[in-house]
């Protein structure tokens, strides 16, 4: 990139509160994501990071502030903004079905992607396409493979990343961190959400800390 030249930013979050009432959940928050990049929120639970998640997907509507994505201020431009992969919480699934049927149909729904993109994402996470198994019977690690197959199956520009190590064992958690550095490696932006500190150090470009409602950038030195 040409020295001055102006960076595509893909998400912008400016002046952004969130209010439940009399509690004050998000504190006039602004961040802005470069295109390219892995971004790291840590902070411990109830400190905001989901809260300010689903104001980004839409999931839940900003009291004060914007949110962009893509340029398309959220709730207003767009309810759900386009080319956006999401894991917030635990993914619901069609729990009577298999995993791939479940992808299938949103598949068709969506008309995107392919079947045959299906079988491709679901061996990508490490996952068998022809596995009989209803995501009922799946394990917890296996749940958490399929919902990251479910947000990656579409190619989306921007990944937006609730603790997506969960329930993975340590070869999963390589299996997973692999397919998030290639992500990023193709252009993709992904923001992150993790309790485990080698995570991020592995992962994350720039890492913010959300302490209280309150987001803070944490010093480059402590994240090598």
């Amino acid at each position: 990139m040409l020295s001055g030249a102006k960076k595509e930013m893909w998400l912008e979050l400016s002046g952004v509160t969130k209010r439940f009432g009399d509690d004050l959940v998000l504190k006039e928050l602004s961040l802005s994501l470069e295109a390219g990049k892995v971004y790291g929120i840590v902070g411990n639970n109830g400190s905001g990071k989901t809260v300010l998640m689903k104001c980004i997907c839409g999931f839940l509507t900003a009291t004060t502030g914007t949110v962009r994505v893509f340029g398309q201020q959220i709730g207003v431009d767009t309810d759900f903004p386009e080319s956006l992969g999401v894991i917030i919480e635990t993914p619901g699934f069609l729990t009577n079905l298999t995993g791939r049927r479940n992808l299938e149909i949103l598949a068709d729904m969506r008309h995107k992607i392919s079947r045959a993109d299906v079988r491709l994402v679901l061996k990508k996470v490490g996952l068998d396409p022809d596995m009989k198994k209803p995501v009922a019977k799946y394990s917890l690690g296996m749940r958490q493979r399929l919902g990251i197959a479910q947000a990656i199956m579409e190619d989306p520009r921007l990944l937006i990343l609730d603790e997506p190590f969960n329930g993975l064992d340590k070869h999963g958690v390589a299996e997973i961190r692999r397919i998030i550095l290639d992500l990023k490696q193709s252009g993709k932006t992904i923001l992150l959400a993790s309790h485990n500190e080698e995570d991020i150090r592995i992962l994350c470009d720039e890492v913010y800390e959300m302490d209280a409602g309150v987001l803070r950038r944490m010093d480059p030195e402590a994240n090598p």
